[in-house]
């Protein structure tokens, strides 16, 4: 009798565990978690995220998933605020689901959202930005697939010198983004014994840009390096030409190419724009070509910032496939023996005590109606 009773009480406890399964395991769904603006000023920068991604996350499941299981990207809007973007973090992780932390867009809200997923131990992967803080010092749990804002400013300034051009101001957001693109000026202008010759300031999320004018007014620069986002960008190069300020204007990659181009309007030409994806027209890459056809088959315009998501969504997909199961740790590992990805010639490489992907960085430049030239 005390035989039976103790198999009655095993098999009830196999019972009781296997209800609780479904939420302590990753059992069915590949769960990413996203936290990006879709409203605000900055809203096209996340939605174009958002879309290269979930493009060729469609694309796998359509072909039976990942080892049979289908991926899902859950995104939540935080209107490129950082209160906002911690509050995502918490209720994304506290989801249970969530297998790493995807593409999020932007400095300030990707930094506070990384303490958070470094004490839950979940990866943060493939953030649209470039700011050092993803980079230095190392994070286990961080892994960045772009170049850095160092990389941008170094290729700016090495070009606005060739150009002749010595007088250099900066005008930045005015937030750990901002900051970011400045260190990585007065970096690059220090190794050429050079420095900022004047600054402008712009709070995150408006368009108050006057006072930042007349400060380019008073020093009058030959080149601006500017590190905001398209909205402020564009009403400061409006009101800076219609005030006579006639200089190089250059911004780095978060300014979101496609975004800024439609806010400029006509005064886009010349303004120069620094890359860390290849041209999204270009059929140099396959992979590229596939992005291609998935934003053709959505009647989706293409850019830079969706083609980055894709090309993210693409490295995770690959790192799911290399992995023995779909746990954190095995994705983290299976992400670190991708030490030399060959892209059909675009090569990128994490290691264990390197998790960023790439360094290319290419510069372009818009013509009068808004269209990229190289």
């Amino acid at each position: 009798m005390e035989f039976f009773r103790a198999a009655r009480q095993f098999l009830s406890c196999l019972a009781a565990l296997s209800l609780l399964a479904p939420t302590a395991s990753f059992s069915e769904d590949i769960v990413f978690g996203q936290s990006v603006a879709l409203s605000g000023p900055a809203s096209e920068l996340g939605r174009e995220m958002r879309l290269g991604a979930q493009a060729y996350f469609d694309i796998v499941n359509a072909a039976g998933g990942v080892k049979g299981r289908k991926i899902m990207l859950r995104t939540i809007d935080d209107g490129y605020e950082a209160d906002r973007a911690i509050a995502n973090t918490r209720r994304l992780i506290a989801d249970g689901d969530v297998l790493a932390l995807f593409g999020y867009v932007g400095t300030p809200t990707s930094l506070p959202s990384i303490a958070i997923a470094t004490e839950a131990k979940v990866p943060f992967f493939g953030a649209f930005t470039g700011a050092q803080g993803l980079r230095e010092p190392f994070n286990r749990y961080v892994f960045n697939v772009r170049a850095s804002y160092f990389d941008e400013t170094e290729l700016i300034v090495k070009q606005l010198a060739a150009e002749g051009l010595t007088k250099i101001a900066v005008f930045y957001q005015n937030d750990s983004y901002g900051q970011a693109g400045l260190a990585g000026v007065n970096r690059a202008l220090s190794a050429r014994n050079m420095k900022v010759v004047g600054t402008g300031t712009v709070e995150r999320n408006t368009v108050d840009v006057a006072k930042a004018v007349d400060a380019m007014l008073a020093v009058k620069p030959e080149a601006i390096v500017m590190i905001s986002a398209y909205t402020s960008c564009a009403e400061f190069i409006k009101q800076a030409k219609a005030r006579g300020l006639l200089v190089r204007f250059a911004n780095v990659s978060f300014v979101g190419t496609r975004a800024l181009a439609k806010a400029l309007g006509n005064n886009a030409s010349g303004v120069m724009i620094s890359q860390v994806m290849p041209s999204p027209w270009s059929e140099r890459y396959q992979w590229v070509v596939e992005y291609q056809k998935a934003m053709k088959s959505r009647n989706e315009q293409l850019s830079y910032t969706s083609l980055e998501g894709f090309f993210a969504a693409r490295i995770a997909v690959d790192a799911l496939r290399r992995g023995g199961d779909a746990s954190r740790e095995a994705f983290m590992r299976a992400l670190e023996s991708m030490r030399d990805a060959n892209y059909n010639g675009f090569r990128i490489a994490f290691s264990p005590s390197d998790h960023n992907a790439s360094n290319f960085v290419e510069l372009t430049v818009l013509d009068r109606a808004g269209n990229v030239r190289y």
